[in-house]
Order: structure tokens, then C-alpha cells, then sequence
């Protein structure tokens, strides 16, 4: 999170469109989690990560009116849309701040602490799990969701798909993150001191639709980063991406995101 260009997915205006796409495929199992947890009224939340602001928005929605969220990232051009649509949802009690959460505070004081798809991206994740406790409430809670890329699939197999999840890991691992780091996070919230810990699985899977157009868009947003580490040629990525929106195309193919694991805990004391 410390530049935008060590993010291997494309930033700015362009994967901002992915994201709207991502974020309402996994809305119904992020809103389950929250619903889980009892996320409501009066609670002050922190969205660490937020990107264009879409899980934000739901925090804010749910904790109205007395609770309050405050989402930061390190990209200001998604912030600065996402400041937009907060207020074209009339949404008062969401505040949007650049902020890399490693090298500052953004308070002390949250009930909730939450993050999408940041961990697996970043080269220390059990230092940002540090942050997120301090940033806690004692008794306040964190919520993780990553993925655990080596769960993605595809029926047929498709090369074109086993080529994209290679440079994906590939890509991913050359700017210090994790694609596979799902797995892993129940151990690393209780090594980082949380108690409680918890654990779901959930997977977008299709035959059709948004879910299924999940592979190509995100081989399209990685395009940058593939061609800066010298991992594919411009020919190559492009019939990769023309191959996976034909396979998406297909009614008769099934295409499975990587898995995604919920986990969370509490911060000790009351």
C-alpha cells in the first residue's frame, strides 16, 4: 500500500470499473459476513484499502445513523470517486482519506477494522494486522477477506486460464505480496493478537454473468504490470485476454474465481 504502482492490479479511473464489477459479485457474501457479525448501528468502522469505496458505502449505510466510516487508501483517484458517490448516495457519515495505514494513524478508536483483497498484495501482512489491532477498540473486531488464488478453476480446462493464473502469481509475487495468502490468515490474526478467531469460505462461481467475467477483466488490469516485470509479451497477454472473454462468452464453460477466505477476530478487553 506504501505507491500505488507496487498495487499489481491496474489503479485509477480504469480499475475503478473492475472493482464495481468485483464488488457486486461478492456482495452477497460480504454482506452475509456482516451480517454474521452483527455489523449496525452506532459502530465506528475503518475501511482499510477501500478503493473506489463500495464496501465503504455498505459500512456507512449500516451503521447510520449514529455510527461513522472513515475508508483510506493510497489511490486518490478512486478516493476522489468515491468521495463523489458518497455524496450522490447522500451518505454523511463517511469520511475518504489518503492514508497508507503502515506509515500513519487513522485513529485509535474504531470498533471495526476491515479490509478486501489488501493482504495478499502486500510484502508484511502480519505488520498491517499489527496496525489494524492498534487502530482497535479493546473488544473491537477485524474482518479479513483474501483469496486463495490456487483455488480458481475453470470446466474445460482452459490454457489460456492456467496461463492467467500463472502470471497473476507470478506478477503479485515480483511486488512482495501473496496470491495464495487466503489460507494462511486465521494464524496470522492470532499471531497478531486477536482472539476469537474465525473462519468461512466462499467462492464465486458461473456459467454466465459478472462472476464469470472476473478472469478476463483482471488479466486486462494486470496487463501493466506483466509487460513492466518482462513476464508476457503484448501479443501474448492480448490472445490471453481475447481466449478468457470467449471462454466467459461460452454458456457450456463454468469459470471459478479464486476462493475467498473470510476470517475474523476480536481485539482482547472490554
Amino acid at each position: 500500500m506504501s505507491t500505488t504502482n507496487q498495487y499489481a492490479i491496474r489503479g485509477g479511473v480504469a480499475g475503478r470499473e473492475r472493482l464495481r464489477v468485483l464488488s457486486r459479485t461478492m456482495h452477497p457474501a460480504t454482506t452475509a459476513l456482516f451480517d454474521r457479525l452483527n455489523i449496525g448501528d452506532g459502530l465506528s468502522c475503518l475501511d482499510v484499502g477501500c478503493g473506489g469505496g463500495d464496501v465503504t458505502l455498505e459500512l456507512a449505510r449500516r451503521v447510520a445513523p449514529a455510527g461513522r466510516v472513515l475508508g483510506v487508501d493510497v489511490d486518490e483517484t478512486k478516493l476522489d470517486l468515491a468521495r463523489r458517490e458518497a455524496g450522490e448516495a447522500g451518505l454523511r457519515n463517511v469520511e475518504y482519506r489518503l492514508l497508507d495505514i503502515r506509515t500513519a494513524e487513522a485513529g485509535t478508536d474504531f470498533d471495526v477494522v476491515y479490509a478486501r483483497f489488501l493482504l495478499s498484495h502486500l510484502p508484511e501482512p502480519a505488520r498491517v494486522l499489527g496496525a489494524f489491532h492498534r487502530h482497535l477498540r479493546p473488544g473491537g473486531l477485524v474482518l479479513v477477506e483474501d483469496i486463495d488464488f490456487s483455488g480458481s478453476f475453470t470446466w474445460p480446462d482452459s490454457p489460456a486460464f492456467r496461463r492467467y493464473q500463472e502470471l497473476y502469481g507470478a506478477v503479485v509475487q515480483k511486488r512482495g505480496g501473496n496470491a495464495n495468502l487466503g489460507l494462511e490468515l486465521p494464524v496470522l490474526l492470532a499471531d497478531a493478537g486477536f482472539g476469537q478467531v474465525g473462519l468461512h469460505l466462499v467462492q464465486p462461481v458461473a456459467t454466465e454473468g459478472e462472476a464469470k467475467l472476473l478472469n478476463p477483466l483482471t488479466m486486462e488490469n494486470i496487463a501493466d504490470a506483466v509487460l513492466q516485470d518482462g513476464l508476457a509479451s503484448r501479443e501474448e497477454i492480448d490472445a490471453v485476454v481475447r481466449q478468457l472473454y470467449d471462454f466467459a462468452a461460452n454458456p457450456r464453460t463454468v469459470a471459478g474465481a479464486p476462493r475467498v477466505v473470510q476470517t475474523w477476530g476480536r481485539r482482547a478487553g472490554f
